[in-house]
């Protein structure tokens, strides 16, 4: 498996209904600075909302539904992906629907999914969520290093 800066850069993660039926999906790819954005250092009403809980050290990826940062757990010592859905998202998905969707997220077990660790809500209503920080080669970066892979891996990483 590839690991990558961000853990969903190269993958679609699925949310499921109560009945299990695909409700809809979110694609989780991020632009990045290969895309000319310009991380930023966060702060302001995300930080403010996290208190000591989480650190946010920097912006690692923005796409055209979320902001991703690098956050330091400061409960369990460690590094993770921090999301911030943007605004349009949070309004057309509603805080409820998202409690119960990344509840049923939390619960996925699987060795190429990566778990909802914790989620919550800013004071301006914005939704956030956290999964583990993978440090490593992003897909995008092993194409851009590597066009055409030996088939035997493109082969692997479609499996995974």
């Amino acid at each position: 498996m590839i690991a990558g800066r961000l853990p969903w850069e190269a993958a679609k993660i699925v949310f499921w209904d109560q009945d299990y039926a695909p409700r809809y999906v979110l694609d989780l790819l991020n632009a990045g600075e290969a895309d000319g954005v310009k991380p930023t250092k966060p702060g302001g009403d995300l930080q403010a909302s996290l208190g000591t809980a989480y650190r946010l050290d920097r912006e690692i990826g923005r796409g055209g539904m979320a902001t991703v940062f690098l956050a330091h757990d400061a409960k369990h010592d460690r590094f993770v992906a921090l999301k911030l859905l943007n605004a349009e998202l949070t309004a057309s998905l509603g805080a409820e629907r998202f409690r119960r969707e990344t509840a049923l997220a939390a619960r996925l077990q699987h060795p190429h999914v990566l778990t909802v660790l914790d989620s919550g809500e800013t004071r301006s209503g914005q939704l956030w969520f956290t999964m583990p920080y993978v440090e490593g080669e992003s897909l995008r970066d092993r194409l851009l290093r590597e066009p055409q892979m030996a088939i035997e891996d493109a082969l692997r990483i479609t499996r995974e």
